[in-house]
């Protein structure tokens, strides 16, 4: 079977079992949690909660925007996050996209390579810009107004 191959055996995205090497040097065999982990980003429903799965989010965020902003939207939808490196992510995300959104709908999805660390550097360059410190809320803001202080605030 696929799952007795080597350890070193590619890990493509058959469905297969596979090894896999942790941080310690041991190896692990994973089987069908391989499928399960990922798929619960697209039916959370599988771990008991209700909350919509990936492609619904993106779907529901542009019908949320102005009508005219829409297409431009759903030509610009970028994965970041190292989740997005499952094998599959993107397809699975334009598959349900496809089958959510207008039929007339011009789908784009953009996987950078280095989407694993983006919303780090992004996080950096924002936290260097010189109008960052005006962002900022502090601990004794919130305390005293709460989460209402985001919806007054423009972040």
């Amino acid at each position: 079977r696929g799952g007795d191959a080597p350890p070193n055996a590619a890990n493509a995205a058959d469905g297969a079992p596979r090894w896999h090497s942790l941080p310690d040097g041991s190896r692990v065999r994973l089987d069908a949690e391989r499928c399960r982990a990922p798929e619960a980003l697209f039916d959370p429903r599988l771990l008991g909660s209700e909350e919509p799965g990936a492609a619904t989010l993106v779907a529901l965020a542009a019908r949320r925007a102005d009508l005219d902003l829409r297409q431009t939207l759903y030509g610009s939808i970028v994965l970041s996050g190292g989740s997005t490196l499952f094998p599959g992510f993107g397809e699975r995300l334009l598959k349900e996209l496809r089958a959510a959104l207008p039929e007339h709908a011009r789908i784009r999805i953009h996987a950078p390579p280095e989407r694993t660390l983006a919303t780090w550097i992004g996080g950096s360059i924002l936290a260097s810009l010189a109008t960052f410190k005006s962002m900022w809320v502090l601990r004794s803001e919130f305390e005293e107004h709460g989460a209402r202080l985001f919806s007054r605030r423009a972040l």
